[in-house]
């Protein structure tokens, strides 16, 4: 049985205002460096970057009138180049695909991934990487599928609003996680430092930098945190397939 989401806080017509807002609070302490212009001290430059990543999840509006599909990145019609084809038949489904290299199907992949969304930074087989860590690190901290699949539907919606980069992706990874297991589980304040902990040493980042953007993140899903059921439960019927 799959716990019951509603939703709150959804976003309306000031909304982008209102996020704006809130972003532009948490970071009037934090300026990005110019060009050419060195870093200095260890804790300021930390702030900086942090303040740099911020600004890349407001910086891009293109990808917020998509409506928001949870089959979208994990369908397996889903077009991987021109050496794969899916057959759908009334009481099963079948994939054919003539032999080539890995390497070739991923890039064909990625190439139509990215003519379809264009101001998407991340490649799709990327964006599953991180996703299957998503899950891999859920699994060693005990959190239950429905924590995992919230997780999922967060972090695929900064995908494809195009608010992730290279510098922020696994940032963004272990903040939607952190984020969905405050709202879904019972977790203690011992819980939270482990999953902290896991965090940190699974995605190779500062616990600080963690922290800090969490806020960013909670604003660039416009406080969206209690999810609809028919944008978790897809997530949730694959993982409990996989876990």
């Amino acid at each position: 049985m799959v716990p019951r989401c509603q939703v709150v806080l959804q976003g309306g017509a000031g909304s982008a205002s209102l996020r704006q807002r809130w972003v532009g609070w948490a970071c009037q302490s934090w300026r990005c460096p110019k060009q050419g212009v060195a870093w200095g001290r260890a804790t300021l430059g930390g702030q900086r970057r942090l303040a740099c990543w911020a600004a890349s999840l407001t910086g891009s509006d293109v990808g917020d009138t998509l409506e928001y599909n949870p089959n979208l990145l994990d369908d397996p019609q889903w077009p991987c180049g021109k050496h794969k084809r899916v057959l759908i038949f009334a009481s099963y489904m079948t994939t054919v695909i003539e032999y080539v290299k890995p390497s070739d199907l991923k890039k064909d992949m990625n190439e139509t991934f990215r003519e379809k969304f264009p101001h998407v930074k991340l490649t799709l087989s990327k964006i599953r990487s991180l996703k299957r860590e998503m899950r891999s690190l859920s699994e060693e901290c005990s959190l239950e599928p429905v924590t995992v699949a919230m997780a999922y539907v967060y972090f695929e919606k900064l995908v494809l609003q195009g608010k992730l980069s290279k510098q922020n992706r696994k940032l963004c990874a272990g903040a939607c996680v952190l984020l969905a297991a405050k709202i879904s589980s019972d977790l203690r304040k011992s819980g939270v430092k482990q999953l902290i902990d896991k965090l940190e040493e699974r995605f190779r980042f500062n616990r600080r930098d963690l922290i800090g953007f969490e806020f960013t993140v909670l604003v660039a899903l416009e406080l969206a945190l209690y999810l609809p059921e028919n944008q978790v439960l897809p997530h949730y019927r694959r993982l409990t397939q996989q876990f």
